[in-house]
C-alpha cells in the first residue's frame, strides 16, 4: 500500500473478511476465478466462510453420479463443519449420506431430491440431523414411512418438509397413507409441507391437519383422492394455503427422462475443471490439486442456451 493512501489493497484484507465477501459469489467463480487471482485470495477462498451454503442441485442433476459424490465430498470438507445449507440431487452412494451427517452440526436446510437414501440410512443418520429445520426428500424412492418416522422423531426442529413423488411411481403403493401418518405422528411443528402426487386419503390428510396446527402451506397437487372443501379449510384452518389437488397442467413431462441423456450437450457450452485445479492440502502455489482426489473430474455449469441455434435449454427441476 502506498504511503499516505486512504485505501487498502484487497490482498491485505484479513482472510475472514475476504471469505465473507467471496461467499456472495457463485460456485463457478469461487472454484475457477478467485483462486487464480493471487495467493491470499486462494487461501481465503479455501476457508469455511465460502462454503457454508452449497447449492449444486441444478448442476448435479446433469452430471455422472460418481462425479457428484466426489465433488460434494470436497465441498463438505471445505465447510469445516460450518455447513448451513446443502442442496444436491441424485446422491446414490451410501457413504456420502454419512459424510453429510458427520458435518451437519450447523445444517439447517437439506435438500436431497432423487437420492437413494434408504430407511436403514435414515435410521443411522437421523440423530445427527437434529439441527435441520427444512428437509427435501422428494422423488427418493428408497425411503418409506419407516424412514420418515426415524427422521421426525430425531429432527424435532423440523418446520418444512418436501416429500413430492413422481406420478409414475405412485401406482400400486400397498400402504399409501403410511407416510402421511408418519408425518402427522412425528412432525407437529411443520408449517410447510409438500406431498404432490401422493395417493393419500382425505382421512389421513385430516390427521395431518389436526396434528400440525402451525401448517401454513400444503402442496397436494395430483392427490386425486383428496376431497377437501374450501369452506371447511377457511373455517378450521384460516392460516392454511392449499395448492391442489386439481392442477391445470397435468404432470405430462417426465423430468427423469429429460435428465437421463446428456449426449447432446456441446462442450462449447461448458466450463471444465480438471484435476490440476484442486488443492485442499494447503499449497497455494498450485491451489487446485486436491491431492489427486478429483483426477479426471470435469465440472460443467451451463449458462443460457440459445434454442435458435439448434440446442436445448435445461428445464427446471420438478
Amino acid at each position: 500500500m502506498a504511503e499516505g493512501s486512504d485505501f487498502r489493497h484487497w490482498d491485505e484484507l484479513i482472510p475472514d473478511a475476504l471469505g465473507l465477501i467471496f461467499s456472495k459469489l457463485s460456485l463457478q467463480e469461487k472454484l475457477t476465478v478467485i483462486p487464480m487471482v493471487c495467493k491470499s485470495w486462494a487461501k481465503a477462498v479455501m476457508g469455511p466462510y465460502c462454503w457454508q451454503e452449497l447449492d449444486i442441485e441444478e448442476w448435479s442433476s446433469r452430471r455422472q453420479l460418481d462425479d457428484v459424490d466426489r465433488m460434494l465430498q470436497i465441498l463438505i470438507n471445505r465447510s469445516g463443519g460450518s455447513l448451513r445449507k446443502l442442496c444436491v440431487s441424485g446422491l446414490h452412494n451410501t457413504s456420502i449420506f454419512f459424510s453429510i451427517a458427520d458435518h451437519a452440526g450447523s445444517l439447517r436446510t437439506l435438500r436431497l431430491p432423487r437420492s437413494n437414501i434408504s430407511d436403514g440410512v435414515a435410521e443411522q443418520i437421523a440423530g445427527r440431523l437434529r439441527a435441520v429445520t427444512f428437509l427435501d426428500l422428494s422423488y427418493c424412492d428408497e425411503i418409506s414411512a419407516c424412514g420418515l418416522e426415524f427422521i421426525g422423531k430425531n429432527c424435532k426442529a423440523l418446520v418444512g418438509m418436501c416429500r413430492n413423488l413422481h406420478p409414475l411411481h405412485t401406482a400400486g403403493l400397498l400402504a399409501p397413507d403410511d407416510e402421511a401418518r408418519a408425518i402427522a405422528a412425528t412432525m407437529p411443528k411443520l408449517n410447510h409441507l409438500e406431498m404432490a402426487y401422493h395417493t393419500l386419503s382425505t382421512k389421513s390428510l385430516m390427521t395431518i391437519l389436526s396434528s400440525c396446527p402451525d401448517l401454513e402451506f400444503l402442496d397436494l397437487r395430483g392427490c386425486w383422492d383428496i376431497r377437501l372443501e374450501d369452506k371447511l379449510v377457511a373455517e378450521k384452518f384460516p392460516k392454511l394455503r392449499v395448492l391442489g389437488p386439481l392442477v391445470r397442467d397435468v404432470y405430462e413431462r417426465n423430468e427423469w427422462d429429460e435428465f437421463s441423456d446428456y449426449s447432446y450437450v456441446s462442450d462449447d457450452l461448458a466450463w471444465d475443471l480438471s484435476a490440476d485445479y484442486f488443492d485442499d492440502g494447503g499449497s497455494y502455489d498450485d491451489p487446485w490439486d486436491d491431492e489427486g482426489r478429483l483426477e479426471g473430474l470435469e465440472l460443467r455449469f451451463y449458462e443460457g442456451i440459445d434454442d435458435d441455434n439448434g440446442t436445448f435449454g435445461w428445464p427446471p427441476s420438478p
